[in-house]
């Protein structure tokens, strides 16, 4: 059930003395952040403001993320499950969301693959701006997206050559170096893995 401001009143409040477990996960990489408790003026003022804000239970009032640390989580959709006691907030994190310093309150567990490449794309966009000598991906940010563009047209050729002669090491590595040079092609002209996704979510649902 997707959550807004007029039907906060029918989730389970009564279950557990007025708090529901609330579970963050990052919007774009589907990563677990962090997990704390809601009562309903926690989740009205997350709703009302887009920032999430959580009951402390050890402060005993409203706590929103990021409020000493500046490290808050900008709300982009927010659901009760079909029970109605429990909350997923999905969010885009401004710096780490573990108060150890790490992405993620669950950090020595594995990422998804698409976590993975989240975290990629992040690294990579960082790259704009950089000395041209301290990584290739920023001398190709340098070079402009005429060649990073000629660099997907040469590593889209090798990917096609090494699957027409069933090398499937050669596939592996060479789809590899296609990936990274489109991350790097859509960063470059202001666009992201999520842009294309969407066109992809948008045809599966025709």
């Amino acid at each position: 059930m997707k959550l807004t401001p007029n039907n906060l009143s029918s989730l389970a409040w009564d279950k557990s003395d007025g708090l529901i477990p609330c579970i963050v996960q990052d919007a774009r990489s589907a990563q677990v952040l962090m997990q704390g408790y809601m009562n309903q003026a926690a989740l009205a003022h997350t709703l009302e403001t887009k920032q999430v804000t959580f009951f402390s239970r050890s402060k005993q009032r409203l706590w929103t993320k990021g409020e000493t640390s500046g490290n808050t989580l900008d709300l982009i959709d927010i659901s009760a499950d079909c029970d109605a006691d429990s909350i997923l907030v999905l969010a885009h994190a401004n710096g780490p969301t573990c108060h150890t310093g790490s992405t993620s309150c669950w950090s020595h567990s594995d990422v998804s693959d698409f976590s993975f490449l989240a975290e990629l794309e992040n690294v990579l966009a960082s790259r704009k701006g950089a000395d041209v000598d301290s990584s290739y991906t920023a001398s190709l940010y340098q070079k402009g997206i005429k060649r990073i563009a000629q660099k997907v047209g040469e590593e889209g050729v090798e990917t096609a050559l090494a699957a027409t002669v069933a090398d499937l090491d050669e596939l592996k590595n060479e789809s590899a170096d296609l990936m990274y040079h489109l991350i790097v092609l859509l960063q470059a002209s202001g666009l992201s893995l999520s842009d294309t996704i969407n066109v992809l979510k948008q045809r599966h649902r025709k």
